[in-house]
């Protein structure tokens, strides 16, 4: 047998592992998962859009911390902002502070073993979450828990698009300046946040903290003024809770997004809105962070703009927010990218504000940075560019793991 005939042999069997590999762990994933929401709860919500406000504020809240500190980021980098922000939770726990940190195990693989042991060393309870592991190793590899969530004290909450890194507070010279959404928010709604921490955790870190009272403070948690309420999803779930949002539209959608990669069903209902006289406006990045996330979005905003949505590419820096907003109503803010994977393999959590007061707000928002965009034509993509058209047919091949 000849070295060719031996190499295509393996190439085949590599190629029949993945796919059984990847099939059969999502089978058993989707056995598992189930759908939870919140009932719609009330609250104080507070919006950040640059990483500078969010994390000054961020940080005096963790140094003012009495109780607990429950972090998940999908990313913890270990540069100079990461070690900054590992200090402080370090010092903390050093204050008798309970200090919990989960990070995604791949997002965050820059973290050295060594940061880690530093870490336990002064008190704080770490974890990766989603590790890698057998039987089902590349579907592991593919599903990553990319909820980025804080609550300090049971009071106070965060949740958004911000994770830990020189490029979230503008030091990356690529990527800067960063644009991205990201909640603050108080009330009783905190007490549901805390509850998904502590799901997570206990799948990762081992510990099952839903009924230590502690967690919980002794009064009560006032309702503020902002109906709102959190989607924790994963394996499938976010397809079908966008479909059911984008149904509502009668007269506008918009979508901000890193990556516009929509699933077929997703794009069917974007298309029967348009067909319905809604307006469909869509903002994404002129720059692209990741290898042929941009191209894999074009056969898609192609048929969009085709039929009349209008679509933006931000270009005061790198546009990372993950929003949409359902005419006056419905107001999405969270972890989840509009993309394949957010839909069927990521852990993500999604908060919906029913206000509309907030609503308006986060408009004023997105009007500043349809500003700072160019408009995207059909012109321009369909002008001809063979080495764009060839990452086209890669990304295509690849969609769901881009």
């Amino acid at each position: 047998m000849s070295l060719a005939t031996c190499l295509c042999a393996l190439l085949l069997l590599i190629i029949i592992w993945l796919v059984l590999d990847f099939r059969l762990g999502r089978k058993k994933h989707l056995s598992i998962a189930s759908f939870m929401e919140t009932t719609i709860l009330h609250g104080y919500v507070d919006i950040f859009t640059h990483g500078k406000e969010l994390f000054a504020d961020y940080f005096q809240e963790i140094r003012q911390a009495k109780k607990h500190i429950h972090v998940l980021f999908y990313i913890v980098k270990d540069d100079s902002f990461g070690q900054e922000f590992l200090e402080m939770l370090k010092e903390k726990a050093r204050e008798g502070v309970e200090v919990r940190l989960l990070a995604d195990r791949l997002g965050s693989w820059r973290l050295k073993p060594s940061t880690v042991k530093a870490l336990r060393e002064a008190g704080v309870k770490f974890a990766f979450s989603n590790r890698i592991k057998l039987p089902f190793l590349f579907y592991s590899a593919q599903v990553r828990n990319h909820r980025k969530i804080t609550i300090i004290d049971g009071e106070i909450g965060y949740l958004g698009g911000f994770n830990i890194g020189k490029e979230y507070i503008d030091q990356d010279p690529k990527l800067s300046p960063w644009r991205d959404y990201h909640l603050k928010i108080l009330g009783e709604s905190v007490h549901s946040l805390q509850s998904e921490f502590m799901i997570d955790w206990e799948e990762y870190g081992g510990e099952n903290l839903q009924h230590e009272p502690p967690y919980f403070p002794e009064k009560s948690l006032s309702r503020g003024p902002v109906r709102h309420q959190f989607v924790p999803t994963e394996a499938g779930m976010l397809e079908g809770k966008f479909i059911q949002v984008i149904q509502k539209a009668k007269n506008s959608i918009i979508i901000g997004s890193p990556y516009f990669v929509p699933s077929n069903r997703v794009m069917s209902e974007l298309i029967l809105a348009l067909s319905r006289g809604v307006t469909l406006t869509i903002i994404v990045p002129y720059n692209a962070d990741h290898l042929l996330v941009q191209e894999g979005s074009y056969r898609y905003l192609r048929k969009l703009l085709k039929i009349g949505a209008k679509v933006y590419q931000y270009k005061n820096g790198f546009y990372h927010a993950k929003t949409m907003v359902i005419d006056d109503n419905i107001c999405d803010v969270g972890t989840a990218n509009f993309d394949k994977r957010s839909f069927f393999l990521n852990k993500e959590i999604n908060c919906y504000i029913y206000d509309s007061a907030f609503i308006t707000r986060v408009k004023e928002v997105i009007e500043k940075d349809i500003a700072d965009s160019l408009p995207l034509t059909i012109d321009k993509l369909n002008k001809p560019n063979p080495w764009r058209a060839t990452k086209e047919i890669l990304a295509r091949f690849i969609s769901y793991f881009l």
